[in-house]
């Protein structure tokens, strides 16, 4: 397997970053696009690596806000085959609390009538080739997860905590293990490790690779959610993103080399 990060809001060498992620994973005979970025940067960026999106067999969309979306046109621009797999309640209504102000941040309005074609809502557990597999939450209770991050979904005039009903984690089987892909891991990085686990039981996770939204968390809580992923048994640790670099230097100083950095540009091979 193959991974090649194609925008993130760190950046490795000439590349330009933003704030968003996208990836790109090579996985046997497949090519898959994870999210699209904030804007067209990860598609420039693509053609800077030497990436023609045009081969790309299938897009993922990992959660429904902006930061992972709104590069959407520009994918379907470079690409006129591949589909685009999203939570079955993945809507334009996600919304963002600080203070007394909610702030949409969403996927952009008119996107998913506009490309309706060309995206495929799935429910439940989800085949997308052999050995490849898009997986929701099962957690109870993640609502509780949404208030405490201050994030809301509304419908109408009425306002509730999101529950990430939106959020799938893509899921690969290799000969090491099973490789966890989740790019902001808004359920909880342990939760969503345990859900995997328990969806394919006895198979061991190789790697986890996600952002963690920590960079506003204070230091015991990232050192104690060290101690949780490392209680899972995974092997190793890619991170970014929504992981902050404060938060990374805990892990790591928690971790060590289990757990790395994922940069603009970088390619992974596990």
């Amino acid at each position: 397997m193959k991974i090649t990060v194609l925008v993130d809001n760190l950046r490795n060498g000439p590349l330009k970053g933003e704030w968003g992620l996208s990836f790109l994973i090579e996985y046997e005979k497949w090519k898959i696009l994870l999210d699209t970025g904030a804007s067209g940067l990860f598609a420039r960026n693509a053609r800077r690596l030497g990436i023609d999106l045009g081969e790309v067999d299938h897009a993922v969309l990992s959660h429904a806000h902006y930061d992972h979306s709104d590069g959407m046109s520009a994918f379907f621009r470079e690409n006129d085959h591949a589909a685009l797999y999203i939570r079955e309640k993945a809507e334009e209504d996600c919304y963002s609390q600080k203070w007394l102000r909610k702030k949409y941040i969403g996927i952009k309005r008119g996107e998913l009538k506009r490309y309706q074609d060309r995206i495929i809502r799935v429910a439940g557990d989800y085949e997308l080739e052999e050995g490849i597999y898009l997986i929701p939450h099962k957690a109870a209770q993640l609502e509780r997860a949404g208030l405490r991050a201050g994030m809301y979904r509304r419908t109408g005039r009425h306002w509730r905590p999101d529950d990430f009903s939106h959020e799938q984690s893509l899921v690969f089987e290799t000969q090491k293990g099973l490789v966890i892909f989740n790019s902001c891991s808004h359920g909880g990085v342990e939760v969503i490790i345990r859900e995997v686990m328990d969806t394919f039981p006895g198979q061991p996770i190789y790697a986890m690779l996600g952002g963690f939204h920590l960079f506003h968390k204070p230091e015991a809580e990232v050192r104690s959610l060290a101690r949780k992923i490392q209680s899972t048994g995974v092997e190793k640790i890619y991170t970014g993103h929504c992981t902050g670099e404060k938060a990374f230097q805990i892990l790591r100083q928690e971790m060590g080399s289990q757990v790395r950095q994922w940069k603009t540009g970088m390619r992974i091979s596990l």
